[in-house]
């Protein structure tokens, strides 16, 4: 088992900047990939941005240039680091972790509000 648990979301205007934090506990020797998803009011969750634990970061299209993920495995953490927010940013962002056994994990989720 592994557990989640976000924190760092919140209100900001329209081209400000927040950094969420994700801290995992438990089964975390056997995490491989984490990342960052957003599900916004009647809308379907989409990949935000993910790392795995060696190889490429993928961002989507939409926040490139804008977001940077980043991960410390030595203290278990992930961070996303988001600049030049819009209002199109707003929606619970999910921290996300996936084990070497491919069983997926997701955090409570932390509100992000943008506002122009």
């Amino acid at each position: 088992q592994v557990r989640l648990v976000e924190s760092g979301g919140g209100s900001v205007q329209a081209g400000g900047s927040l950094r969420l934090s994700c801290a995992a506990s438990g089964s975390i020797s056997r995490i491989n990939d984490m990342g960052w998803y957003r599900q916004a009011p009647g809308m379907e969750r989409e990949l935000v941005a993910r790392i795995p634990r060696d190889g490429m970061i993928k961002y989507a299209d939409s926040v490139k240039g804008r977001f940077t993920i980043s991960r410390d495995n030595a203290k278990n953490t992930m961070g996303l680091q988001m600049n030049s927010l819009k209002s199109e940013d707003t929606a619970v962002y999910y921290c996300y972790a996936e084990t070497s056994a491919w069983a997926g994990y997701w955090g409570q989720g932390t509100q992000v509000t943008v506002s122009s």
